[in-house]
């Protein structure tokens, strides 16, 4: 069996062909197991930012890199991005870079499971490159046994609450971010600093603002919806985004939501956040294909109740904590108590 045809089966419900490169470079400093490796996806308008974050962190990362499957745009593409890893001695440490080359733009949920496939730590932290993360929360959680012992135990996932600049054009310099809460707080209360996308508080409004601004202590999510989309760091072993959310909307619930779903609940870190660095969206592109990803995930929820809801009966779960977040989800759907009932006939 070739690599190309087992991975072609990895990760069977993108578009295809594509081909996927592993580890076209790969960090030379092998990471320790209870790490967290930050897993994300660039293109190649984005080196720039990424080189940041690389530079920032200091930690293993397992970025995706989609290459167009034409050779001309290709070569130019791999020029730059020698010049980019070689470039950066902490490139050369601490990341792992796998290529994805074919002719389907935007497959955000494929290229994310790649990189989470091939992270070499127990623990990945899913982030947009555009984030900057103003703390240091990989050694915080590394240093603490009661965050790193809520991480073992597999039904916990660290939510690192995300801010913009109200006025974009602040958040156009990461040098002028703030370090520390207290720095974040001042910009908080002048309003000059709030959630990000605050417009659409379904987004990451189920993280608390209000209460992160006033505790130092590790909190639930109490409040969780199917919008939902924090940054997230949580074990390896875990669940895989659905690869047929292909393109903006919906990509990044889908995979909290299904994550949820199996019994992972959310915890936001009080201590640590990250800033949006401002830049431009394709807006049309948004606009059409939020559309289309909204259809699919509507159903693609009730999917997931039906589908998880058997798992848990025949798995003797039913009456577990583990299949508490799908009981509150999902009991209002049209048919779920018949097929409960069902489902546990088949036992």
């Amino acid at each position: 069996m070739t690599e190309e045809f087992f991975l072609s089966k990895v990760f069977s419900e993108s578009m295809q062909p594509s081909h996927v490169i592993p580890y076209y470079f790969r960090a030379v400093q092998a990471p320790k197991e209870e790490d967290i490796t930050i897993t994300t996806l660039i293109t190649e308008n984005r080196f720039h930012v990424f080189d940041r974050l690389v530079t920032n962190y200091q930690g293993p990362i397992s970025v995706t890199i989609h290459v167009a499957d034409d050779e001309k745009s290709r070569d130019v593409l791999l020029s730059k991005l020698h010049e980019l890893y070689n470039g950066n001695k902490y490139m050369k440490q601490y990341v792992d870079v796998h290529l994805v080359v074919d002719n389907f733009e935007r497959q955000f949920n494929m290229w994310r499971n790649v990189a989470k496939f091939f992270a070499r730590t127990n623990y990945v932290m899913m982030l947009d490159v555009d984030f900057h993360p103003c703390t240091d929360f990989r050694h915080s959680i590394l240093n603490s046994k009661a965050i790193m012992d809520k991480l073992r135990a597999g039904n916990t996932a660290l939510v690192v609450p995300a801010f913009e600049y109200s006025d974009l054009q602040e958040g156009l310099d990461y040098r002028t971010f703030p370090t520390k809460k207290d720095g974040a707080l001042e910009l908080v209360d002048s309003g000059r600093l709030v959630m990000f996308h605050a417009s659409w508080k379904p987004g990451h409004g189920p993280s608390n603002y209000s209460y992160w601004h006033k505790t130092n202590e590790l909190y639930k999510v109490t409040t969780y919806q199917y919008q939902y989309e924090p940054y997230v760091i949580f074990p390896k072993k875990s669940i895989w985004c659905d690869e047929r959310f292909v393109g903006y909307g919906a990509n990044k619930a889908a995979c909290l939501f299904e994550l949820y779903l199996s019994g992972v609940d959310y915890w936001v870190l009080p201590n640590d956040f990250l800033i949006h660095q401002t830049h431009e969206y394709l807006e049309d592109a948004r606009r059409h294909e939020r559309r289309f990803n909204k259809k699919l995930y509507d159903n693609f929820r009730e999917e997931l109740c039906f589908r998880y809801a058997r798992n848990f009966i025949l798995n003797g779960e039913w009456e577990t904590e583990k299949a508490g977040n799908l009981k509150a989800t999902c009991h209002k759907i049209r048919g779920f108590t018949q097929a409960i009932k069902y489902f546990a006939s088949l036992k």
